[in-house]
């Protein structure tokens, strides 16, 4: 995989996306995008570490982040890149492929630490959509601290909720369905920035550092969705009954008192 040159631009194309994002979104849901990113940490180098909830979470982040003057790149499962079509598009938006399973894992890692310079990556550190029963941040993979600690940007912590009443678990199963309904009712999406978290204290050789860093990533998520869903602070209004359940990575029940 080809490393961008220090000062990598988001291309036209990509900040066209967003904007088409929020024009998808508007429909669909009322987006409401709390709290921000310092100005000089907004092109880079930054991360940011968001949960993943939903099928329509890279639109609702591409949204967000277009309201913070924000075009990150995205890592993204290799099957995307795979997909005819879509995979030219993320190539050529810039989007970092991630082969997950295979010895490609470390590459896109060191890949991804090298473009920090001058770009803004978003991580989805869980790895997958999330299957905690409260569809609170599970224990995530040591990707994104890796990232971090060999780079030394800093981790924005994303938090988001309501993505997962527009489109099921196992879309496209169901999806029309679903889009209908959220058409009808335009469910209320909050995305909220958090404060920076700093992993220069951690040394990357240090044993068990990059779990340390990716717990205390986690606990910085789960701190910043907290206020979004004070309201469904055990469980979920809206359950999906496609969406399994797994409790064999959950990080920490947050208290519902």
């Amino acid at each position: 995989m080809d490393t961008p040159p220090p000062g990598w631009q988001p291309p036209l194309f990509w900040r066209a996306a967003q904007l088409l994002a929020r024009l998808v979104v508007a429909p669909l849901a009322r987006l409401e995008v709390t709290g921000d990113v310092p100005a000089h940490l907004r092109r880079g180098p930054l991360i940011l570490a968001a949960n993943h909830i939903s099928p329509f979470d890279p639109i609702v982040l591409g949204a967000a982040c277009r309201a913070r003057g924000m075009a990150p790149r995205f890592m993204a499962t290799g099957g995307l890149f795979r997909t005819p079509g879509l995979g030219a598009l993320m190539r050529h938006a810039g989007h970092l492929r991630v082969d997950r399973g295979t010895a490609a894992v470390r590459g896109a890692l060191d890949a991804a630490a090298a473009v920090t310079e001058g770009s803004v990556v978003l991580v989805y550190p869980e790895g997958r959509i999330g299957l905690d029963p409260g569809l609170w941040p599970e224990r995530g993979k040591t990707g994104a601290a890796r990232i971090a600690m060999a780079c030394g940007a800093p981790v924005v912590p994303v938090a988001q909720w309501g993505s997962h009443e527009v489109l099921p678990y196992r879309a496209p199963r169901g999806m029309l369905r679903w889009l209908g309904r959220a058409l009808l009712r335009r469910p209320v999406i909050r995305v909220r920035f958090g404060d920076p978290l700093d992993l220069g204290d951690l040394f990357p050789a240090a044993s068990g550092a990059a779990r340390q860093g990716t717990d205390r990533i986690i606990d910085a998520i789960t701190d910043t969705l907290r206020p979004l869903r004070v309201d469904e602070p055990d469980r979920p209004r809206h359950v999906d009954p496609g969406r399994p359940v797994d409790t064999s990575r959950v990080h920490r029940r947050p208290s519902s008192g």
